[in-house]
């Protein structure tokens, strides 16, 4: 409750670099007005720029990355479950003995409910995604983004847990997210390590990209739907088992999210009331 209601009260830096921008024009409009363009201009591209970096809290807290001092790192799945990739990756991750934190839409919910239950069972958490994975959410007005948020968190509670986790479309972010995810009751978590995999479109050397810049601390990203342009599923497999065997290999554990980060990523409904 400590860590929400410091959140709650902060002031974002997108908040504070617009006072320092408006303090700086109207003081370089005493010299000449047109200088008043410049901080003005500059925060006004900061803002534009800042959405499309996963690991930048300028707009609201985005936990990216864990500070346990460890070499340790957690391992997320992002936009499914699907019916050709899910059963195969649970067995990949309990064969090494791997907790992976499922980043799940809406939709995928409604039509696989079975495989949320599986997740479940083999111990793994589940966070929102957002119903739909509109990549342009971000875009939408603030009805349209709480609306998805919401839609999928009411699918999970059937499920008999309520997420506390949300992760945006593509990593993606803005000013109306933050008042969004604390009216519900969720906090925001990106990544910081990526394979570039265009949602599992260019699955081949996945796992050399993570190898090569997986650092401690740092959150995988990965996807959970099948592969595209050719590549199998078994093929999409084996490059998922690279990682985990590369990770061991460096002396990277793979923890569970709610352990690199220090807090849950979802609560039983037994626990928050029915």
């Amino acid at each position: 409750m400590t860590t929400r209601r410091s959140e709650r009260g902060r002031i974002s830096p997108a908040g504070v670099s617009g006072v320092v921008a408006l303090s700086l024009a109207v003081l370089l409009a005493v010299v000449h007005p047109l200088l008043a363009v410049i901080p003005l201009a500059s925060y006004v591209l900061i803002c534009l720029g800042a959405p499309f970096f996963p690991t930048i809290s300028f707009f609201l807290p985005v936990y990216s990355r864990g500070r346990t001092g460890r070499p340790v790192v957690s391992i997320t799945f992002d936009d499914g479950p699907d019916p050709e990739t899910t059963p195969l990756l649970l067995e990949l991750l309990c064969r090494y003995q791997v907790k992976a934190t499922f980043f799940v839409t809406g939709t995928r919910v409604k039509t696989h409910g079975n495989l949320i239950s599986a997740i479940l069972r083999e111990g793994h958490d589940i966070g929102n995604h957002s119903f739909s994975h509109d990549v342009f959410l971000m875009l939408r007005p603030m009805k349209r983004l709480a609306g998805e948020v919401a839609m999928t968190q009411r699918s999970l509670r059937s499920f008999g847990f309520v997420p506390l986790a949300f992760r945006p479309p593509v990593g993606i972010t803005n000013p109306k997210l933050g008042p969004v995810l604390r009216r519900q009751g969720l906090f925001c978590v990106n990544f910081s390590c990526r394979a570039y995999d265009g949602g599992n479109r260019f699955v081949r050397g996945m796992a050399d990209r993570i190898m090569r810049k997986v650092r401690p601390g740092d959150i995988v990203v990965l996807h959970d739907v099948p592969p595209g342009n050719g590549v199998t599923v078994q093929t999409w497999l084996e490059e998922v088992a690279s990682i985990l065997a590369g990770l061991k290999k460096k002396g990277l554990r793979v923890i569970p999210l709610e352990e690199l980060l220090g807090r849950p990523i979802m609560v039983r409904t037994t626990d928050v009331g029915q």
